[in-house]
C-alpha cells in the first residue's frame, strides 16, 4: 500500500471509525503517530490509543486545528449536533491551510456539511476545505469492504486520490456521483446483510435434512465464500457461472426452478430498490 503522510483524525471511534484506523495500520499506510482521534466515550479511544498506540485528543475542534484529513466517523443522528458545536466554535472559520473532511456518515448528504462548515466562508477560503462523503461496509472490518465515494465541486482530483488511498487500505473503492449514493447503499452498504441472509437459509435448510448446526455454518460460510472468491477471479459474468454449474436435469436445476418458480430474482431486485428508496429519504 501507498504510504500516506499527511495526518488522518477521525471524529467517533466507533467500528467503522476502528476498522479504518485498524486497517490504515494493518496495511502500514499509515504510521499510528499520524493517526488522532476523539470521541465522548473515553474508555474506546483510551482503548484504541492502548492497541494501536494513536493520538487522543480531548475535543473535535482541536482534531480538526491538528489534523491534515478529517474523517466524520459517526452515526447520522449524531451528525447535526456535532456539525452544530464545530461552528458555534468557530473552528471553521479559523482555518488558514487545507483541509479535506471525509464523512462516512450513512444517507447524510454532502450539503448538510457544506450547511454547516460553508456558513458565512468566501469561495476562496472553501475550495481550501473539500468535503467528500463515503459509504462503506461492514466487510471493512476484515479489510475486504466496498466503498463507495464521491465530492463535491471543491475537491480536486488530488484530494480524491487521497481519500482512495485511505478507503484502499480496507478493501475497494469506487468514484461516483453523489446521485448514486442511494444506489451504493442499497447495494453494497447494504448488501452484507442480504449475504448473511442468504447464509441463515442454507443453514437452515442443511439443519432441517440433518446435519449438525455447527457443520451446517461452516458448509455455508465456506460455499458463499468460494463462491465469491471464484467470481472474482474469473472472467465471466454472475449468470454465466451460475449456469455452468447447473446441469440440465441435475440437483442444482432442480434448486434454481423453486427459485425461479417463486420468483425469488425479482424479489431481491425489489428488496434492493426499497433499500435505494428508503437511503433516498433518510437523505431528505
Amino acid at each position: 500500500m501507498p504510504k500516506i503522510s499527511h495526518k488522518i483524525g477521525f471524529i467517533g471511534a466507533g467500528n467503522m471509525g476502528q476498522a479504518m484506523i485498524g486497517a490504515l495500520i494493518k496495511s502500514q499506510s499509515s504510521a499510528p503517530s499520524d493517526l488522532f482521534v476523539c470521541d465522548i466515550i473515553k474508555k474506546q479511544t483510551d482503548a484504541l490509543q492502548k492497541a494501536c498506540g494513536i493520538n487522543v485528543l480531548p475535543d473535535n475542534s482541536i482534531l480538526i486545528e491538528t489534523c491534515d484529513v478529517i474523517i466524520f466517523a459517526i452515526k447520522p443522528q449524531s451528525v447535526e449536533q456535532v456539525l452544530a458545536d464545530l461552528q458555534a466554535s468557530s473552528v471553521f472559520k479559523k482555518i488558514s491551510d487545507r483541509k479535506i473532511f471525509i464523512s462516512i456518515a450513512a444517507g447524510t448528504p454532502i450539503r448538510k456539511f457544506e450547511h454547516y462548515i460553508y456558513d458565512a466562508i468566501k469561495d476562496d477560503k472553501k475550495r481550501q476545505m473539500p468535503i467528500l462523503r463515503v459509504m462503506p461496509n461492514t466487510p471493512a472490518l476484515v479489510l475486504s469492504g466496498m466503498s463507495g465515494l464521491c465530492a463535491n465541486d471543491y475537491a480536486t482530483s488530488e484530494d480524491i486520490e487521497l481519500a482512495t488511498k485511505i478507503l484502499s487500505s480496507m478493501g475497494k473503492v469506487i468514484e461516483c456521483r453523489e446521485s448514486d449514493m442511494d444506489a451504493v447503499t442499497a447495494v453494497s452498504g447494504s448488501g452484507p446483510a442480504y449475504c448473511f441472509y442468504l447464509a441463515e437459509a442454507m443453514i437452515e435448510a442443511a439443519v432441517n435434512l440433518g446435519i449438525s448446526p455447527e457443520n451446517a455454518s461452516e458448509m455455508a460460510t465456506a460455499t458463499l465464500k468460494g463462491a465469491m472468491i471464484l467470481l472474482e477471479n474469473q472472467s465471466i459474468s454472475a449468470q454465466e457461472l451460475r449456469q455452468k454449474v447447473t446441469s440440465p436435469g441435475g440437483t442444482t436445476e432442480a434448486a434454481i426452478k423453486v427459485l425461479d418458480d417463486n420468483g425469488v430474482k425479482r424479489i431481491i431486485i425489489q428488496a434492493v430498490t426499497a433499500a435505494a428508496q428508503r437511503s433516498k429519504e433518510l437523505s431528505n
